[in-house]
């Protein structure tokens, strides 16, 4: 059984609602009929109920097991508009910006969550990750001490003597153009939890720099540093070191050889970059190069699981991120 099939049998046992906000985007729709067969998730499509069903007959999916909602034929539209109302009318909002704002997809799925009706949301096939995160983080906002989101990949290498039978997490990969020392911190943090759920290893949080423990002196490096350290006070358990360089990190005889003594060097299974350049490119090159299957990006640190979807995915990578969204966020 692959990563992906233990995700989706993990899955299989929660049992989650999962909102599809781009009800009447076909590959969505296709995905949906997938899901449904397979029967890891209970979905929610969203979007005018005549155009959703019209898609669907398009696709041959069965929507018997699905919910359609429509939000503004919804019971639950004033409700939820009012409870944006009272959210955000010390931004300058007022009740008929909200009802507007809930008309949409995105706002009234995000709103379903909070309110407890579903347990994970996924779109991005049309919309921007801007448009995507926006309502998130307004109405569902972060996990209780973490400020960002941050997107992490897992790496399956077909070199199983790398990270944990040749799986990593890479982060952050995806949003953080140039995270603070306390955002470095939180990002190992919720990594580390990404990993834990996911992939079902411990993890080993190496904070990747250009200097492995001293090596070389620079404030890039210090930064690095403090954020290990911050991280070691926000998870007093947690299995991190730093700073490392990355072969330091995954290669053992390396790791001994310039950090002796270190409980990460060279058996590291998450990696945490110290920038958004340096992690993108790096899952990017090791995906091409290393011929290493790249999942993601995983949305980490929302207070309950929105994933943002390439505008150029595939009906795979929707039921896998559906997949995802359902094991993120269990304890």
């Amino acid at each position: 059984m692959n990563l992906i099939d233990k995700i989706k049998e993990t899955a299989r046992k929660n049992q989650r609602t999962i909102i599809l906000a781009e009800g009447t985007e076909e590959r969505t729709v296709t995905a949906a009929g997938i899901i449904s067969k397979e029967g890891f998730a209970k979905l929610v499509l969203l979007g005018k109920k005549g155009e959703v069903e019209a898609a669907a007959t398009k696709v041959g999916t069965d929507l018997s097991l699905i919910r359609v909602i429509d939000p503004v034929e919804s019971e639950k539209f004033p409700l939820y508009a009012e409870e944006l109302f009272e959210m955000r009318k010390k931004k300058g909002i007022t009740l008929e910006d909200a009802q507007k704002l809930i008309s949409g997809t995105l706002y009234f799925g995000a709103m379903m969550i909070y309110q407890g009706e579903a347990q994970g949301m996924v779109a991005g096939a049309q919309n921007t990750t801007g448009d995507v995160l926006r309502p998130a983080l307004q109405i569902i906002k972060t996990l209780p001490g973490i400020s960002s989101v941050s997107g992490a990949f897992v790496m399956i290498s077909p070199k199983k003597e790398f990270g944990d039978e040749g799986i990593l997490v890479f982060a952050d990969c995806a949003v953080n153009p140039n995270p603070t020392v306390e955002q470095l911190a939180e990002i190992a943090v919720v990594s580390a939890q990404t990993a834990k759920a996911l992939v079902g290893y411990e993890p080993k949080v190496a904070m990747l720099s250009f200097s492995t423990k001293g090596s070389a002196k620079h404030e890039l490096i210090d930064k690095v540093t403090q954020a290990t350290e911050l991280a070691k006070q926000m998870a007093p358990n947690l299995v991190i070191d730093g700073e490392l360089q990355a072969d330091a990190a995954i290669v053992p005889k390396v790791g001994s050889s310039k950090a002796p003594g270190s409980p990460v060097a060279g058996q590291a299974n998450v990696l945490v970059f110290p920038d958004l350049q340096a992690g993108n490119i790096a899952y990017k090159l090791v995906q091409r190069f290393g011929e290493v299957e790249a999942f993601g990006p995983i949305l980490q640190g929302m207070g309950k699981p929105v994933n943002d979807l390439s505008r150029g995915c595939s009906v795979e990578d929707i039921v896998n991120t559906v997949a995802i969204t359902c094991c993120q966020n269990l304890s």
